[in-house]
């Protein structure tokens, strides 16, 4: 899992975890999704600055999971947060 900090919050990137739970290789998730493995590897890394939802729904559909499972987003829980 890699952590990944932003402005307000942060990125959980689930990708590798998943894979090595289920022994899937980069390389066949990349054959069998047809996906670059540069994109596959920043998936991974929490490299990204856009998320193309395409390529997810080929992943999770292929891992046969949800979005959340790969990437989750958590925001920086603030004073204005908490009272709305």
């Amino acid at each position: 899992m890699v952590k990944v900090d932003i402005e307000d919050g942060y990125y959980l990137f689930k990708l590798k975890d998943i894979l090595k739970n289920k022994n899937i290789s980069k390389n066949k998730l990349m054959r069998e999704t047809n996906t670059d493995f540069k994109v596959i590897q920043r998936i991974i890394n929490g490299e990204l600055t856009r998320i193309d939802i395409i390529v997810l729904a080929r992943i999770c559909n292929f891992l046969n999971c949800h979005i959340s499972d790969i990437i989750e987003y958590y925001p920086t829980l603030t004073k204005d947060t908490i009272l709305n």
